[in-house]
């Protein structure tokens, strides 16, 4: 509202009354009463308003509020904060029923709800309110029908909530479900990598097993071949060594037996035999001859005393 209005609301204060009846107002000048907290009765009756807006349910100190006699189609949700409301006169409205929050007007003792096409249910807890005795039971009973419609309104929010909450649990179900079906696919999945790690990693060692021990057969089957070439070199030597010694054993029997025969020579009367003078004559030139050549028997002995050794080791 301008600034004159607000003026002529002030100048149609009286004590802690305001009539602003019969102003053709459309809308209620909450700003307006809102700047004047002391006063707790207001009048609007016979005006044109349509509806209240929500911010006229801040009018908290109000204690009578007069609005018959308007356009009236629906009252606030949170219309039950007036709580210090004590008288209301909605006649000759166009309500058809009352916020739930209605209930919550403990304090208010009179109501009038004439001439309102009210809910069947709702008009026969208004009843008449042709005097002060029947507007003060229709504000009783109009509170105590709204407090059942409150009660049956929180059952049934109740029920949605409890609702709400099996739908939330089982949606946490399903969920906790699906995220355990998820665990258990990434441990199957786990697992089973592991275990084809697992096989590759024992396939690698039997293939390196098997390199191993191909290796060691050809090193096995080369060292086979060379102890049979030894073996098999073995043989031609043994031969040679045999028929080295055999004649090394024949030339000293030989030796022998003409040193015995020379000695036998020269000892015994046989000398003066014609053998023995051939035999006495050979010695005699095999000695000259051994001086002349003494270096040559010399490593010829050698070379048949190492003969012999080697022949020694050899059977050894």
């Amino acid at each position: 509202m301008s600034k004159n209005k607000l003026l002529n609301i002030k100048d149609k204060i009286e004590g802690n009354e305001v009539d602003l009846s019969l102003c053709n107002l459309t809308e209620a000048p909450v700003k307006e009463l809102a700047s004047v907290s002391k006063v707790t009765v207001v009048d609007l009756s016979c005006n044109n308003i349509t509806m209240l807006t929500p911010e006229f349910c801040g009018l908290v100190h109000l204690v009578k509020l007069d609005l018959n006699k308007n356009h009236l189609e629906s009252l606030p949700e949170d219309f039950g904060s007036l709580v210090n409301l004590q008288h209301l006169d909605l006649l000759g409205n166009r309500l058809s029923d009352l916020p739930v929050s209605f209930a919550q007007l403990r304090s208010l003792k009179w109501l009038d709800l004439k001439d309102n096409p009210l809910e069947l249910s709702l008009s026969k807890a208004a009843g008449d309110c042709l005097d002060e005795r029947q507007c003060r039971q229709c504000a009783a009973k109009v509170l105590e029908h709204m407090r059942g419609l409150q009660e049956e309104e929180e059952k049934i929010r109740q029920k949605k909530l409890q609702r709400g909450k099996e739908l939330e649990k089982k949606r946490e179900l399903k969920q906790r479900e699906r995220e355990a079906r998820e665990r258990e696919v990434k441990k199957r999945e786990k697992a089973e990598e592991k275990e084809r790690r697992r096989h590759e990693y024992n396939q690698q060692m039997a293939a390196q097993a098997a390199q191993e021990q191909q290796k060691k057969k050809q090193e096995e089957k080369k060292n086979g071949k060379a102890t049979d070439r030894a073996r098999a070199s073995e043989p031609a030597s043994e031969p040679r060594r045999s028929s080295l010694g055999l004649a090394l054993k024949l030339l000293l029997l030989v030796l022998l037996g003409l040193l015995a025969v020379a000695a036998a020579c020269h000892a015994t009367d046989l000398r003066a035999t014609p053998a023995c003078r051939d035999v006495n004559v050979l010695s005699e030139q095999g000695l000259s001859w051994a001086q002349e050549h003494a270096t040559a028997a010399g490593e010829l002995l050698l070379s048949l005393s190492a003969g012999a050794k080697e022949l020694l080791e050899s059977k050894n």
